[in-house]
């Protein structure tokens, strides 16, 4: 059995070939139920947590799981909020094939998620991105819509202007200008694309502040609590998901927008299966404000898992 380290994922995991993997793959389709969630009450030494467990399968050919934690308080200790292991199986025997760090995993394929979709919604001469947040996933997204699309400058913000600025020193070796955003507002109104990756309760982007043509790509928030956007967001924009099943269960963005009588469920333009498969059309033109929010799907896990284990 494999064992592939963080290092070796990332290494095996370039942008281009993953995102040609997921969009094969949700070209061809798996078996994915809705992720498992579980909250882990709060004890007195460790706030509240979830439990996601989240399987795929290929009949006769591969099955995959992701074991994931999500430990919000971890930032105390300085250690990740969230952790994940993935073991990848033999389809026809149900023997292990790969151990991979689950951290690594998804990452890259949920950055790759954001700019296969991208790949579909944003302007073809989309050359600002304005990120949203600072944490593990924030270099990565910046890497996979670099890929995508000819980026020339990225402005960073977050709530802590010391991580932002970190994160903008990290990534002074880009072929693109990256540079700390103090307002938020501005940084928006000025990109081409928006891209969220937070644990936000409150909305960060409002509809008010995108221009026409501006794509808006939301990662963050995975719960029904959680939001990124406000409702004018998802009012202003033609709206996609990841995969229906899982956007309909968990997305905070959605729900709360659903809730408050903004949109509906037939709002919804489509997900990654339908675009990848030709069956909605992406982006119609130019000034049209478009939103992609991903909660995740096992889908991508299992297609990153193959395509490490190729290598």
């Amino acid at each position: 059995m494999q064992v592939v380290d963080r290092e070796t994922v990332l290494s095996r995991l370039a942008f281009k070939p993953l995102i040609a993997a997921l969009g094969d793959m949700f070209r061809d389709g798996c078996v994915a139920p809705v992720r498992h969630h579980h909250s882990i009450a709060a004890t007195e030494a460790v706030g509240g947590a979830d439990l996601l467990l989240m399987p795929a399968w290929q009949h006769g050919r591969h099955i995959g799981i992701k074991i994931v934690t999500v430990f919000p308080d971890n930032a105390l200790q300085a250690l990740p909020a969230v952790m994940a292991s993935y073991v990848l199986l033999d389809g026809q025997t149900g023997q292990p094939r790969a151990f991979i760090d689950g951290e690594a995993l998804t990452v890259r394929r949920t950055a790759a998620a954001s700019a296969l979709a991208a790949g579909y919604l944003a302007r073809a001469e989309a050359k600002s991105l304005t990120m949203i947040g600072t944490g593990a996933m924030a270099p990565h997204l910046i890497d996979a819509h670099a890929a995508q699309r000819p980026l020339e400058i990225v402005r960073v913000w977050g709530r802590s202007p010391a991580k932002a600025a970190a994160l903008v020193a990290q990534m002074q070796d880009r072929p693109f200008q990256v540079e700390l955003a103090e307002d938020r507002q501005a940084a928006v109104r000025a990109a081409d694309i928006v891209s969220c990756a937070t644990l936000s309760k409150t909305p960060l982007v409002e509809g008010d502040w995108l221009q026409p043509g501006t794509h808006v790509d939301l990662v963050g928030a995975f719960k029904a609590d959680m939001r990124e956007s406000d409702d004018m967001v998802m009012t202003r924009g033609r709206i996609f998901v990841d995969t229906r099943p899982g956007a309909l269960a968990e997305a905070g963005d959605l729900l709360l927008a659903f809730a408050a009588g903004a949109v509906g469920e037939a709002d919804i333009a489509g997900d990654l299966f339908e675009l990848c498969r030709g069956q909605v059309s992406g982006r119609r033109q130019d000034d049209e404000i478009t939103v992609f929010k991903s909660v995740g799907t096992a889908l991508e896990d299992l297609a990153a898992a193959i395509l490490v284990t190729k290598n």
